[in-house]
């Protein structure tokens, strides 16, 4: 009687367990298939017009420091700091006594070798005229006073080649200017021991710069580097002067990025003739980034950012979908869309990390 009892209540557990675990998947698929009423919209071609800020730095279109080429000590000088000066303009002289020595040798050398050539080729040209006249004078003679003429004529011109080389290097004892500009910088004195190496030439004689026409220098990050080209205007402020707007165009693009920064430099020439802005400023940069195309835009609130990586929710046949995206340009509240999607998409417009995929969706 107890087996009997035992197998009638292990069969109704049996049955009541399968009928509750039917039931139970049976309300899960309800609820499963039960869809979200979630507000969606079409994706659609914009165009997004940006503008991005960056620091940049005003630097001279032209700037040099001046050294000295020989050793030498400095013995006047013409100009100071803050001195405008003009192309080819003295700034200084130097001098270097064993410079004339050398010169004055170079010239006796010259005056030596005249003399021995002149005597070689009078030589040489008895010889000839004597020569004329069968079996005065040896073939062999004759080629022998005319190689030392030649050779005297070859030392004649070393000689005057040395010479012009130290009345070269006697030029760079005077020091102008190779373009016109305001010098920045002076580090030496009179009498100062100056030189192409050693203690004399730690810092520059002078420093010159051309503050009348400036460069602003510009780091484009890789994101924006195709939007810029030659002659766009761009317009940019100094802390000195933070009530004032100042304009400049695109002159030269470097055409490569830097390996450091990821990013490219642009230049953009800027006149100074009043000289109200100085070399070394940073500037706050502010692009115009045009759109150049129809490209898909956004509202930033319709991106699911995750761990994973950026991704929309593409409604398909009444199902969530994700898609991978990269963000282009961006505003304070939009945001270009790049990745696998068409025109007319529809799109859930505030994803949560809780849609999932494939989940059933009603707009």
């Amino acid at each position: 009687m107890n087996i009997k009892i035992f197998y009638t209540f292990l069969g109704l557990t049996f049955i009541t367990a399968i009928y509750g675990c039917g039931n139970g998947e049976s309300k899960a698929e309800k609820q499963k298939e039960k869809p979200l009423t979630i507000a969606t919209f079409a994706l659609k071609k914009e165009k997004l017009s940006t503008q991005l800020s960056l620091p940049g730095e005003l630097i001279a279109l032209q700037q040099v420091d001046l050294y000295a080429k020989v050793s030498s000590f400095v013995k006047s000088l013409k100009v100071d700091i803050g001195s405008e000066v003009s192309k080819g303009q003295l700034l200084m002289t130097l001098e270097a006594p064993e410079m004339a020595s050398q010169l004055a040798a170079s010239q006796s050398r010259i005056k030596a070798q005249e003399a021995i050539y002149t005597a070689s080729k009078a030589n040489y040209n008895r010889l000839y005229e004597t020569s004329k006249t069968p079996g005065t004078i040896s073939t062999n003679d004759l080629d022998q006073a005319l190689a030392r003429k030649n050779s005297d004529l070859a030392q004649l011109e070393a000689a005057k080649a040395a010479y012009k080389e130290v009345g070269s290097v006697q030029d760079y004892l005077t020091i102008r200017a190779p373009f016109s500009g305001i010098i920045s910088a002076r580090n030496v004195n009179l009498g100062a021991y100056v030189g192409p190496s050693g203690k004399g030439s730690d810092l520059p004689l002078f420093t010159l710069q051309d503050q009348k026409n400036l460069r602003l220098a510009v780091s484009i990050p890789e994101v924006y580097t195709g939007y810029l080209k030659a002659g766009d205007e761009v317009s940019f402020t100094v802390k000195s002067i933070p009530n004032k707007t100042f304009t400049a165009r695109v002159k030269r693009l470097s055409g490569a990025l830097d390996l450091r920064l990821r990013s490219e430099r642009i230049e953009m020439d800027v006149p100074n003739a009043s000289k109200t802005l100085l070399p070394g400023m940073v500037a706050e940069v502010n692009i115009p980034l045009p759109a150049n195309a129809g490209t898909f835009v956004v509202a930033k609130k319709a991106l699911l950012d995750t761990s994973e990586g950026l991704f929309v929710l593409k409604v398909v046949d009444g199902k969530a979908v994700k898609v991978a995206v990269k963000k282009g340009r961006e505003t304070d509240n939009q945001v270009e869309l790049f990745g696998s999607l068409e025109e007319g998409d529809k799109l859930v417009a505030e994803p949560t990390e809780e849609m999932h995929e494939g989940m059933p969706i009603k707009s």
